[in-house]
């Protein structure tokens, strides 16, 4: 979603508005349901906050809420730099995607012996 709100922020929008546009998308991308989107987007404003050297706190408490009104007060290069460098951390730092484990073939029967 970092690099998604990184993008359109290329139209002169604000942060808060890049992540709510985002926010209406991300689910269509991702295969959740809807109301996941507004999750997606406090995560990815916690990590722009922390990239900003702000406290997040909860996603849904004032702290982050503050935090990203503190960034708004920027200009918009900025605000676009600070996601970018939460993009970036976040890609480093981000838990890999469980990957399906293999298939294991049924066990043969051992020759010379019959079922």
């Amino acid at each position: 979603m970092l690099d998604l709100v990184e993008g359109v922020m290329d139209n002169d929008m604000t942060l808060s508005q890049a992540l709510q546009g985002v926010r209406e998308e991300v689910p269509f991308m991702l295969g959740i349901p809807d109301e996941y989107g507004v999750l997606v987007e406090a995560e990815a404003a916690a990590q722009i906050a922390e990239a900003a050297g702000l406290t997040a706190g909860s996603p849904f408490g004032p702290t982050l809420g503050n935090a990203l009104a503190r960034i708004e007060q920027r200009p918009v290069e900025e605000q676009k730099h600070l996601v970018g460098v939460a993009a970036r951390r976040y890609a480093v730092t981000a838990p890999p995607c469980p990957r399906p484990a293999p298939a294991v073939p049924s066990p043969r029967p051992a020759p010379g012996r019959s079922r």
